[in-house]
């Protein structure tokens, strides 16, 4: 509800009624002022559609000047035509720059994890919280229909204390969310930033017609598969013996499991060892376990095994990872 009230400080800024949109949206006027009522998804939309409408402004008085309707289509199209998620969402966070410059949009890569953040350039006052969470849905909205794919957030920065409704953050990003940041900020596998765009301008048109629904719900397919078998593999290795486990607990068949992994240029095996290594690393580093019970605890029945694919993996021995510790051993491997 906090966000419904912020739409209707919208309309008091402007002085005019928020009845019609409130009634689009089937919220009783009342329920505005009850700190701890809620509104459904849908309620969210149906009210952010009508007020943008209204007021002809899609920031909801959020910048120090109206920004009028059609204007994000305007920046979806803009976008539409990159090669990648990563071209496009760099020509976003620049075309952005040329609606406002109340706030900057940033796209930042660093290893494997890219972040897209708002640096903010004047004070945003009652707004704040509804502008900043807002934009970085619009964004992350249109990239997950861009390439037709779920991009699970790695974590949510938010640059203010946790609010009384903090629990509804769960809703709106699933993720960890980090209240006091530096600024806002969304993170995610930088994989997805290779992907390329899958939609075109008939596909555009479509969506524009229910274009807020992306800010509000979550996009159900994956086109990514990596981060998935990871996170798989970090939670239930035990059950994951053969690539029909795995097929099974991802819902995929066995045959579009190898064939969406070689895209991704990676493979089953590849992940399982790379897990194990992970595994291996954190048991050598945490204190003095015997090799013999590293070893079994990643799977493998003798030392010599173990100690042949661990070479393998980090270019180390055990004893020699535990003595230059796991990140040091990590970047052996790789250059190995």
């Amino acid at each position: 509800m906090p966000f419904a009230r912020a739409i209707v400080r919208a309309y008091a800024r402007r002085g005019t009624d928020p009845r019609a949109a409130l009634q689009a949206a089937r919220i009783a006027p009342s329920s505005v002022r009850d700190p701890g009522a809620r509104i459904t998804a849908r309620q969210m939309e149906l009210l952010s559609g009508h007020a943008m409408q209204e007021l002809d402004d899609e920031a909801l008085g959020w910048f120090s000047r109206p920004l009028p309707w059609g204007t994000y289509g305007m920046l979806c199209r803009a976008s539409l035509t990159a090669p990648n998620l990563g071209v496009a969402l760099r020509r976003w966070c620049r075309h952005h720059r040329l609606l406002t410059g109340d706030v900057e949009l940033l796209l930042d890569v660093e290893g494997a994890v890219a972040t897209l953040s708002i640096v903010e350039e004047r004070r945003l006052g009652s707004a704040r919280e509804l502008c900043l969470v807002t934009l970085l849905r619009y964004a992350h909205g249109f990239a997950c229909w861009a390439v037709d794919s779920r991009i699970p957030p790695l974590a949510l920065a938010l640059p203010f204390d946790p609010p009384p409704h903090a629990s509804a953050y769960a809703h709106v990003f699933p993720g960890p969310v980090v209240f006091g940041a530096a600024r806002a900020g969304l993170s995610f596998d930088a994989g997805y930033l290779a992907l390329p765009l899958l939609r075109d301008e008939r596909d555009m048109r479509a969506m524009l017609q229910r274009a807020l629904a992306f800010t509000v719900f979550h996009y159900r397919r994956d086109r990514l598969l990596v981060p998935r078998v990871r996170d798989l593999l970090r939670r239930r290795a035990d059950e994951v013996r053969t690539a029909w486990d795995a097929s099974r607990l991802l819902h995929v068949s066995v045959r579009s499991l190898h064939r969406q992994l070689r895209g991704e240029g990676s493979s089953l095996q590849a992940l399982k060892d790379e897990a194990r290594r992970d595994l291996a690393l954190d048991l050598l580093a945490r204190g003095d376990r015997p090799v013999k019970q590293v070893a079994a605890a990643v799977g493998y029945r003798n030392v010599k095994s173990f100690s042949r694919a661990f070479r393998g993996w980090t270019g180390l021995s055990p004893a020699a990872a535990r003595r230059t510790g796991p990140e040091s051993a990590k970047r052996a491997g790789v250059k190995a």
